[in-house]
């Protein structure tokens, strides 16, 4: 739906806070009103500035949709001094339109990552027609086609919106649980308390990292032994095992070796 009309004091702080991120600080990313609202060029010119990580676009139905804001961010960059191409973005999966026609989408220009959506009675239950819940079954199919969707387009930032339940931190924590364990690989939140669980949830523990570390190092003392494949705690590991535990920790930021042809 289109979004509240937008003040210049927000479109203004937005921009502050987001060419602030030169100074050290994280990229972040910034929501856009859609293409069916009037306010779509101006967000894009306040916030396309160096420092952002990219925009989340709303209300997709088509690769056109992408071409079209693909000019809108262009036109942005040139105004605010930035090379060609420099700002990213996801497209948010909130119609029924736009999971039809994922894989056509995620071909589009500038496209870094993707969001599916999953909230509570918003946008996508609407589109869609589901009541929601929250062990997820009616959305399984929806997050499942995105997320092959975007592996298959070699994207590593596929995020989830999200838990709207502010005051239910356990629910949270099996929300984002559970679509880590899919695949996602974070989650949009729209409260504090919410951000300690999500980066928990999502990143490979301590205990995983060391037990993906010690199962690469046994498979490959038994490759040096002239074996193609070694008990380890109990479990037969091979190459396929091996290569997945060096994905997940290449991903998580402790790189061990690199992936082998099988």
């Amino acid at each position: 739906m289109p979004s509240p009309r937008p003040t210049r004091r927000s479109r203004e702080r937005t921009r502050a806070q987001r060419s602030a991120n030169i100074r050290g600080t994280r990229p972040s990313s910034s929501r856009v009103n859609g293409l069916e609202t009037p306010h779509f060029g101006e967000d894009a010119r306040a916030v396309a500035v160096d420092g952002i990580g990219g925009l989340l676009l709303p209300m997709l139905r088509h690769r056109d949709d992408l071409v079209a804001f693909d000019g809108v961010i262009t036109a942005a960059e040139i105004f605010n001094g930035l090379p060609r191409g420099t700002v990213e973005v996801l497209p948010s999966f909130e119609t029924a339109e736009s999971i039809g026609n994922v894989e056509s989408i995620l071909t589009a220009p500038r496209v870094g990552g993707v969001m599916a959506a999953a909230a509570k009675d918003a946008d996508i239950s609407r589109s869609v027609g589901f009541s929601w819940t929250a062990q997820g079954l009616e959305t399984l199919y929806l997050r499942s086609r995105i997320l092959l969707a975007a592996r298959a387009a070699g994207l590593e930032m596929i995020v989830l919106g999200l838990w709207q339940d502010v005051r239910d931190l356990d629910g949270m924590r099996v929300f984002a649980r559970d679509n880590a364990a899919l695949g996602y690989t974070g989650q949009v939140i729209i409260h504090p308390t919410h951000a300690e669980i999500a980066n928990e949830e999502y990143a490979l523990s301590e205990e995983r990292i060391d037990y993906y570390r010690r199962l690469v190092l046994a498979f490959e003392a038994g490759i040096q032994e002239g074996n193609g494949a070694v008990s380890f705690e109990g479990e037969h590991i091979d190459l396929a095992h091996a290569n997945n535990a060096r994905e997940l920790l290449r991903r998580a930021g402790h790189p061990v070796g690199l992936p082998t042809a099988e």
